[in-house]
């Protein structure tokens, strides 16, 4: 059918090399370069290289898990949605399981399975792979529309080094540029497809580190914590007296200050907030008690040791970690026998252990996060087709693109669904 179609695809991500499946699928030509010596190398490490294929969560909780540009996503979810995702990787020989928070992830726990599942799908369609191949940039004409008499810009092709050195152009009738975002740069993303898309007039919005960990100012008190994992705690993250952002779940210490999936989270909400200034992290250690109830759990524990001192009576409410700090924060003599502890006393111990406040002074750098947050301006491309509407037979997927969701396999989700757009799109397409 489209046998005489020369689809390009640049970079061997998730994007990428599901655009490539759909477009060779349609019966295209297709030829995906990526400069690496190896394709998906980001893919490789998502999951703590598990891989989180993507989440079994219904419609309405995929587009709320979406942090940017949701409703841009409408058309190419429930154009490949999460079902149809996992269908295809289980059909080409990859079983998944899911986990808690619906987390879909391959049953050997190898993101390495996920990557050979797409190699085999790319060759069973007779996509040809080019690999060490670094794209140096696009190759474009300007033509008349022959409908309006406007001349416009069209992708014919990308260039690529020559053994002399110069460029040379590569043609093809599409291009997609899945060359993702700028984050884990030693993966191969470092904002190439940002830079050629700038050079035709294409907007991309400010570049942030996304589901990435947060520093403290509290440096002394973090890293005396470092290494602490706190479950079942809730968390709220205030600018001022607004809250951006609060969350259920776990949470991490660490040496420079607090990591974990809800503080990953917190990141996409907050870090345009955080780049201009500093904000207030309110963790709730005891979120299923109310004040009262808290106090009454305490009172408890003092009378079961009434003899013991202070810091010797709360084993039972804190990690052993945990406790010189809380100690610190309700001002209470540690050596003072509990059944001398006022109510007052304990008003503070209530408040110390219902709002520890640290203060975030900024985001960990691109080579931590796991996403970028920003990218090409979604309103300069076809939610439909991800076709560039300045530059005719030029497509986006995946991160490139300004995008982005929470953590749980919905930022992949958001590559497979923008790819699989584009690939089919471009392959279908009859307009030049």
């Amino acid at each position: 059918m489209n046998k005489e179609k020369h689809i390009i695809i640049a970079g061997g991500g998730a994007a990428g090399m599901i655009a490539a499946v759909a477009a060779a699928r349609e019966g295209c030509k297709v030829s995906l370069y990526e400069k690496n010596e190896k394709l998906g190398k980001k893919l490789f490490i998502t999951g703590k290289g598990r891989c989180n294929v993507t989440n079994a969560c219904d419609m309405e909780e995929l587009f709320g898990a979406v942090v940017t540009n949701r409703k841009f996503l409408f058309s190419s979810f429930y154009g490949f949605t999460n079902e149809d995702v996992m269908e295809l990787f289980e059909e080409a020989g990859l079983p998944l399981k899911i986990e808690r928070g619906n987390r879909v992830f391959p049953c050997s726990d190898h993101s390495s399975d996920v990557i050979a599942a797409l190699e085999r799908m790319m060759r069973q369609a007779g996509v040809k792979v080019y690999l060490r191949q670094e794209i140096k940039g696009l190759a474009v004409r300007s033509e008349e529309d022959t409908d309006t008499g406007a001349v416009r810009q069209v992708c014919c092709g990308i260039c690529l080094e020559g053994p002399d050195g110069r460029e040379k152009e590569v043609p093809a009738d599409r291009v997609i540029l899945a060359t993702g975002g700028v984050s884990y740069p030693s993966t191969g993303s470092t904002g190439d497809g940002h830079a050629w898309a700038k050079m035709l007039g294409h907007k991309v919005t400010d570049l942030l580190p996304a589901l990435v960990p947060f520093e403290a100012a509290e440096k002394e008190e973090v890293k005396a914590l470092q290494g602490l994992s706190l479950k079942n705690i809730e968390i709220a993250v205030y600018n001022g007296k607004k809250e951006l952002y609060r969350e259920f779940g776990e949470m991490l210490f660490t040496h420079f200050g607090v990591s974990g999936p809800v503080i990953l989270s917190a990141s996409s909400f907050c870090a345009k907030a955080v780049s201009k200034g500093a904000l207030k992290l309110v963790i709730d250690l005891k979120p299923a008690l109310s004040g009262e109830q808290l106090d009454e759990r305490i009172l408890r524990d003092f009378a079961e040791a009434k003899n013991r001192q202070f810091k010797n009576s709360l084993s039972h409410l804190y990690p052993a970690k945990l406790i010189p700090e809380i100690i610190r924060r309700s001002g209470i003599d540690p050596d003072k026998q509990v059944n001398e502890i006022t109510r007052q006393e304990r008003r503070r111990l209530v408040e110390a252990t219902k709002g520890l406040t640290f203060t975030l002074t900024g985001l960990r750098p691109f080579k931590e996060a796991i996403i970028t947050q920003g990218g090409i301006s979604v309103k300069e491309t076809d939610p439909s087709t991800m076709e560039s509407k300045r530059v005719k037979g030029l497509y986006f997927a995946g991160e490139l693109l300004d995008l982005d969701a929470v953590t749980g396999g919905f930022n992949l989700q958001i590559a497979w669904s923008t790819g699989w757009q584009a690939g089919k799109a471009a392959a279908k397409d009859t307009t030049l």
